[in-house]
């Protein structure tokens, strides 16, 4: 049921003229591929699931895992508040050939715990393919807690965790809680190597969009016993981290890709371009980690 080790990118999705951009999508699809990314995560927060169409969103997947050509899993963001509407985009991503799932919780209704199991258990219940659980109550206000954790590891198609709650203490509990067979993943790069310490197996990682090859080589430098080199890469990249979020997510990592070449700096509104201050911060880290000139 683990669907993959070491790193996985949180992929952005290009635009060109308010639509995405297919073209430059391939490129990165390619170059993440080539530069040993070890997952895609498509169409998740990272990829502006929320303002893409259930057309877009759905076609958006079925081209990445047309691309990808089962070289690493494919995982689409699959979630929403309205757990019909999860249900039918969780069928709807595993026709088109997703691997597994990641299913954010739902959001601005805030369900109890007690609905939260339940919402989880019939999105699983309707498909085939693993789900990861979404955990980031900055984003949603509704927290995976621990306790619930346990009991949705128990079911046969939920294999992991993306957790983002920024809480190293919640982490250690739910550690301490599962089964070692429950995928444990980072949702923040500031915090990959603590979380591997107490038993993860990778992240769901947004800095992965700019050095896919170095976050995916921290993860499996860990993985492998070489735990004083995995934390100081951790530590070497904490201010690009830094610039990555210096706005709401994907700003800073969409302009940063542009600086690079690789994508046009296009969002969905109401997400817009980065501030000035902005730019130049994320230009001189990229710069400072050579990459760009």
């Amino acid at each position: 049921m683990t669907l993959f080790k070491g790193a996985g990118v949180a992929l952005v999705t290009p635009f060109s003229e308010g639509q995405v951009d297919y073209q430059r999508l391939s490129g990165l699809l390619d170059w993440q591929v080539s530069s040993g990314i070890d997952s895609i995560i498509s169409c998740g927060t990272t990829g502006e699931a929320s303002t893409l169409n259930d057309d877009e969103h759905i076609n958006t997947v079925k081209f990445t895992v047309e691309t990808v050509k089962k070289k690493v899993p494919v995982i689409a963001g699959a979630g929403s508040n309205d757990t019909a509407h999860a249900i039918y985009m969780a069928q709807a991503l595993e026709d088109v050939g997703a691997d597994g799932l990641l299913v954010v919780t739902p959001y601005y209704n805030k369900c109890t715990q007690k609905g939260l199991i339940k919402h989880y258990e019939k999105i699983a219940d309707s498909v085939n393919v693993p789900i990861i659980l979404y955990s980031v109550a900055s984003r949603t206000g509704v927290n995976i807690s621990p306790f619930s954790v346990k009991e949705l590891s128990q079911h046969p198609n939920i294999s992991g965790i993306k957790e983002a709650s920024g809480n190293m203490s919640q982490v250690v509990e739910i550690a301490r809680s599962v089964s070692d067979d429950f995928a444990l993943y980072s949702g923040n790069d500031d915090m990959i190597v603590p979380l591997l310490s107490v038993g993860g197996i990778g992240a769901i990682s947004t800095v992965a969009n700019i050095i896919p090859k170095e976050t995916s080589q921290m993860i499996h430098k860990y993985l492998q016993g070489h735990t004083a080199a995995a934390k100081k890469m951790q530590l070497a990249m904490k201010p690009l981290i830094d610039a990555m979020f210096i706005e709401v997510n994907p700003i800073p990592v969409k302009a940063a890709l542009s600086m690079m070449e690789k994508i046009k700096p296009e969002y969905r509104m109401p997400l817009c371009e980065a501030e000035n201050i902005s730019l130049y911060e994320i230009m001189n880290e990229l710069r400072a980690f050579g990459l760009i000139r």
